[in-house]
């Protein structure tokens, strides 16, 4: 059942995003060459609990992997797509890229976003990854509009990213987000016919994350039970943000 928020939520789920926002804004000025994920990933817990809110992650429990992740924030470098874990060991060098991925949940409401960022100076190729996976999640949400449907926005991801030179992620996808922080609908970000294909509704949120490997698309987990790399070892890049489909159009909840 996909949920529809009031006013009243939507301005809480607003409050979830915005924490959220600025705290990936202090993680992207960190960044830098000999940072570690460990540095990155206390910083984050900190400034959750100093804004009282809770970590959305730390504690969250999957199935796939049988256990709960331990941390705040998802560090994914390089060829990690999504749900890298935080270590003192792994220290960032010039030309890395790391995938900052962090929740909060704050007065009972989730909020939840990504940023990919370039450590240092990265070739040309990179920097293409990275502005052809943020390209793909403006364009899909511009289609985030009441009367449009849910593949509206997933074969915008797909058809832009494809067309790019570039491959989707298939095993993992966006979602709803509000009181939990997985809601229906599963979004992914290419047009899978099997799937749900829902008319957007003024009150849906929805978190929009292209995930898009430079090189083939599939996937696997590392022993860790909670890494997914790129199979090839190519760069993946992961961008995110909260949208509220409103009568007045999408609503970016995670961004002033």
């Amino acid at each position: 059942m996909i949920v529809r928020r009031n006013a009243v939520e939507l301005e809480k789920l607003r409050r979830s995003g915005l924490l959220v926002y600025q705290i990936l804004e202090e993680l992207k000025g960190m960044v830098a060459e000999g940072v570690t994920t460990q540095d990155l990933e206390m910083a984050t817990a900190k400034m959750i609990a100093d804004a009282g809110a809770k970590p959305a992650f730390k504690g969250y429990y999957s199935e796939a992997a049988g256990t709960k992740f331990p941390f705040a924030l998802c560090a994914s470098v390089n060829e990690e797509v999504v749900h890298g874990m935080p270590s003192a060991k792994r220290k960032l060098k010039a030309g890395d890229i790391i995938s900052l991925d962090t929740g909060v949940q704050l007065e009972g409401y989730y909020g939840d976003s990504a940023v990919t960022v370039p450590v240092g100076e990265v070739n040309d190729s990179v920097k293409r990854l990275l502005k052809v996976t943020e390209e793909s999640l403006e364009l899909a949400i511009e289609r985030a509009r009441a009367g449009n449907r849910l593949f509206d926005i997933c074969g915008t991801v797909e058809k832009y990213v494809t067309s790019n030179g570039f491959s989707i992620v298939r095993e993992f996808v966006g979602h709803g987000i509000g009181t939990s922080l997985h809601e229906e609908p599963q979004i992914p970000n290419y047009v899978d016919r099997r799937g749900e294909n829902p008319r957007l509704k003024p009150g849906m949120v929805l978190a929009i994350e292209p995930m898009v490997n430079a090189g083939k698309p599939e996937t696997k987990v590392l022993s860790d039970k909670w890494t997914a790399v790129a199979k090839d070892g190519s760069y993946s890049a992961h961008f995110e943000h909260m949208v509220a489909i409103t009568d007045n159009g999408p609503w970016v909840l995670s961004r002033p």
